[in-house]
């Protein structure tokens, strides 16, 4: 197979790309790299089967020529990091509705299936968990710019899925909660990152509100195993499906068990979220999937505990010298 990933030099393109490469397909990816890395893909540009772009998703002239050649589109390309999406809305907005319309346009054009990776955001503050596929979502308002990236997100689902009844393109579309492990950055506050890269300086982890929000966290290994499943079954097109796990732990907790298996003598201290994000900020309690459609599609089944994650996180931290 020859493949396609927008976004492909990021935290899961990247390891996407080196799953696929490993199983003997062709990848091209695009990346204008924004937010990904080049130092993301050294054993990827080894291999023969692998060609880049350094350029931007909404690249029309670009994007043709290459969907026109592949034989599935992966679209991971979007904003991402609630620190990026609060302090530049409007560039988040564009990147993610301005780049899904073209790449699915052109899916559309070409027949090539695509893949989106949405979010568990969509939910917004519903407290109907775990979360299902087919439920009401609950949004907060419009002030609340938090809420701008689930939106944009749910538009590009609605996309997709206006292009499967409209011209019968077959579109995935795989909602990820809290993916986490190596190459990762904390830079757009996400939180696992964060907390270890500061246990091993035995810097303050800082946890932002109380602490007894709670998330689900799910290796990135396991990921990349079920989004390329979606892409062998075809049974999938069309549906919406919720991938990750649904092992709950507290932000607190979290700190916790991250200076314990870095062995840091980090304090743990909380601090509001109108200090961490400013005061437009909102968030929600719970978020936890409902896996039983990734199951029956496609046998979902992830492998790696939390602490599988937090160690391979922190020594490819130390290994890296990110730290």
């Amino acid at each position: 197979m020859k493949y396609l990933i927008t976004g492909g030099a990021g935290f899961i393109g990247s390891h996407l790309t080196e799953y696929l490469l490993d199983q003997g397909n062709e990848v091209v990816i695009v990346d204008d790299l924004s937010t990904g890395s080049w130092e993301n893909l050294p054993r990827s540009e080894k291999n023969p089967n692998f060609r880049p772009f350094v350029a931007d998703a909404a690249d029309v002239v670009l994007m043709e020529r290459e969907i026109r050649d592949v034989d599935f589109v992966f679209h991971l390309a979007s904003s991402v990091g609630v620190k990026l999406i609060v302090s530049r809305p409007v560039d988040s907005i564009r990147r993610i509705v301005r780049q899904t319309e073209v790449v699915v346009d052109l899916c559309a054009k070409y027949r090539k299936p695509v893949l989106l990776t949405s979010t568990s955001e969509t939910y917004g503050k519903s407290e109907s968990v775990p979360f299902r596929e087919d439920m009401d979502v609950l949004l907060g308002p419009s002030c609340k710019n938090r809420w701008s990236y689930a939106v944009a997100k749910l538009l590009d689902e609605f996309y997709l899925l206006a292009h499967r009844e409209q011209t019968a393109l077959p579109v995935y579309i795989v909602r990820l909660f809290n993916v986490v492990g190596p190459r990762q950055t904390g830079h757009y506050g996400m939180v696992m990152p964060r907390f270890i890269a500061a246990a091993l300086k035995n810097e303050p982890l800082l946890v932002y509100g109380d602490g007894s929000q709670t998330r689900c966290f799910s290796s990135v290994h396991d990921i990349v195993k079920g989004l390329a499943a979606f892409a062998q079954t075809p049974d999938a097109a069309g549906e919406v499906v919720n991938l990750g796990t649904d092992s709950e732990i507290s932000i607190i907790d979290l700190a916790k068990r991250v200076v314990e298996l870095c062995q840091s003598s980090s304090e743990i201290k909380t601090i509001s979220f109108t200090e961490a994000y400013g005061p437009n900020f909102d968030d929600m309690q719970r978020r936890v999937p409902c896996l039983d459609k990734a199951k029956r599609l496609i046998g979902w089944n992830p492998t790696r505990s939390l602490d599988d994650i937090i160690l391979e996180t922190r020594d490819w931290m130390i290994e890296t010298g990110r730290v």
